[in-house]
């Protein structure tokens, strides 16, 4: 018996038959329209066309931005109308509607800073300030004067925008919010903390003043800790000794007493930088009455500084400088440590001398008349 061979329907392999030549003569009259070009001399172009393309979308989304900055800047016009409308009076209205202008500045104010116009934005924040003073509303008048602050920082002005941050501070305060007062100020000593570091520190000692009298004492002397690196940073070594002994107070008031181990370090180093041993002796002893410390690692390590720097030699005060201890403390403190040199130029005291050994001959005639005086008895 044969096999059967299956066999497709006549009109599907004319129908197949016809697709595989259309593709086919597709095929090459496309080849014959476009060949495939045998250098490479067309890839250039292709990359140019790249670049063009790439400044084309850079240039339409500069023209997006530049559009809507505009409409911004509209927007911010038409409310700055609509606020200075609020202040008009005549005979039906008498006295002028300070809280809707002021809330019609703080909009165009916003709108401003969207189209990254800083000026404008400033001045609309200062009007919003002045209305929200009249309508006796300290605290609104506070934010507002922060942010044409903040304004004024994005402009570069840094000690224009901390002058207005410390008024706001100020109206914080007159409202009886201490807490927003002291982040403003906070807020305006890391601003100018690069830029003048002496007006930074006292920004932060004002601000752990106002956490003191609110009786937030951590937060306080975490502010206190940035005025005495700044100071110690800046050579104001009489300025940072008494910033570090209130640090010191108010971690032994909150009982945080291995702190007030590394606060008597920091003060010890700064005083022989003022070249007080004297002071910085005192400040040892004084702590013997923190629970803890005598007897522990940091006093022995000072112990052993004082000792080395009163005998002058260099090498005991460098070792203990360098030791783990000092090494890993903040970098303004652990930097005091390297850089300590004891008075004289680090020459060590010299010993007393011992007497010169006698030559064998002069040692052996003595002994041999000590033996002759008493070799005929004592009698």
């Amino acid at each position: 018996m044969e096999p059967v061979q299956a066999e497709w329907p006549s009109q599907g392999k004319a129908s197949c038959r016809n697709v595989d030549t259309e593709g086919r003569d597709d095929l090459k009259r496309s080849r014959s329209k476009a060949p495939f070009p045998a250098s490479s001399a067309a890839f250039p172009r292709r990359r140019s066309r790249g670049l063009r393309g790439t400044r084309w979308l850079r240039s339409s989304r500069q023209q997006v931005t530049e559009t809507m900055a505009a409409q911004k800047i509209n927007e911010g016009l038409e409310h700055l109308a609509k606020a200075e409308k609020y202040l008009k009076t005549g005979f039906l209205k008498w006295k002028p509607d300070y809280d809707s202008a002021a809330s019609e500045y703080g909009k165009a104010a916003v709108a401003f800073k969207n189209a990254k116009q800083f000026e404008q934005a400033k001045d609309a924040c200062l009007r919003e300030a002045v209305a929200h003073e009249n309508n006796r509303a300290l605290f609104h008048a506070a934010k507002a004067y922060e942010q044409a602050g903040m304004m004024l920082k994005e402009m570069q002005k840094l000690p224009e925008a901390v002058q207005l941050i410390e008024k706001a501070s100020m109206m914080y305060l007159e409202n009886g919010t201490p807490d927003t007062a002291a982040m403003a100020l906070e807020r305006a000593g890391k601003l100018i903390e690069n830029v003048d570091p002496e007006k930074a520190v006292q920004l932060y000692q004002q601000t752990a003043n106002v956490f003191e009298n609110e009786e937030r004492l951590r937060q306080a002397v975490e502010l206190l800790g940035k005025a005495s690196r700044l100071l110690v940073r800046g050579r104001r070594f009489d300025e940072a000794a008494l910033s570090i002994q209130k640090e010191k107070n108010i971690y032994k008031e909150i009982e945080n007493y291995p702190t007030c181990y590394k606060k008597t370090i920091a003060q010890v180093l700064v005083h022989l930088h003022r070249n007080d041993y004297v002071a910085a002796e005192r400040c040892v002893r004084e702590s013997y009455s923190i629970p803890g410390f005598n007897g522990s690692e940091d006093c022995a390590a000072l112990e052993q500084l004082l000792e080395g720097y009163d005998q002058q030699d260099q090498d005991q005060v460098s070792d203990v400088c360098n030791s783990p201890l000092f090494k890993y403390m903040d970098n303004d403190y652990a930097k005091l440590g390297l850089s300590l040199v004891v008075p004289g130029g680090g020459i060590k005291k010299k010993s007393p001398a011992t007497p010169q050994a006698k030559p064998d001959g002069a040692a052996s005639t003595a002994a041999e008349e000590e033996e002759d005086e008493y070799s005929g008895g004592l009698c």
